[in-house]
Order: C-alpha cells, then structure tokens, then sequence
C-alpha cells in the first residue's frame, strides 16, 4: 500500500512563484493606488445606494452614507496630490453619489449634512 500524501519536497516544485504573479506594492504609483481606493469606495456606495440594479436587494442607506464620507475624504485630502486630471471624474462620481443619496432618503439633510459634505460643502442639484 503506497501513501497518498506527496512529500514538502514535491509541493516546493509545483507551488507557483508568487513573486512573478504580483507587483511589488512599492513600484505601483500612487496614484494608482488612491485611485484604485477610490474606484472601489464609489463602487460599494453605489450598491449600497441601490444603484446596481432596479428593487436591489442591497440598499443600506447607512452603510452608503460612511463610504461616501469616507470617498469624500479621500478625494479631497488627495486632489492636489493627484491632479485634475484624475481628481475630477473622481469628484463628478462622488456628486452623484451624494445627489443619489439625497434622492433616496426619506427624510433629507440638511444642505451641509449629508454624507461628505463637511469635506466637499453643500451639493445641489
């Protein structure tokens, strides 16, 4: 009867070199990475606000409001660092995440207070 378990030799040989399938995290620029933040922030508030797909099942208004403060920091707190270019498709999205959020909340902030707005100031339609 033969044992079925290959040896930590033999792992080593097939075991994949995960050096050549990731970048080393200090040679992505960063603006990549701010921007890659970002994208993702306005992603998850989008879901989080409904906007994936009519009747979604994933609306949480309060967990969209603390991405979108959090986008707002972010996107402020970095703009000058990562210039116009990258800065305003990012602030044109976080508009309309928080005019989105507006519209779907029942009981509406006050201009100043919804979510990001200490950041960005009042947004208007």
């Amino acid at each position: 009867m033969t044992d079925a378990t290959p040896s930590p030799a033999a792992d080593a040989d097939q075991a994949p070199d995960y050096d050549d399938l990731t970048r080393d995290i200090a040679d992505v620029p960063a603006v990549e990475v701010i921007t890659t933040v970002a994208v993702h922030l306005l992603s998850a508030a989008a879901v989080n606000l409904g906007l994936d797909k009519p009747d979604s099942e994933h609306k949480d208004l309060d967990e969209a409001r603390k991405l979108i403060t959090a986008l707002a920091g972010l996107v402020t707190a970095s703009a000058t660092e990562i210039s116009s270019f990258h800065a305003a498709p990012l602030r044109d999205g976080l508009k309309s995440l928080q005019l989105a959020f507006r519209e779907a909340s029942v009981v509406q902030d006050e201009p100043g207070q919804g979510p990001g707005e200490k950041f960005t100031g009042p947004v208007y339609a």
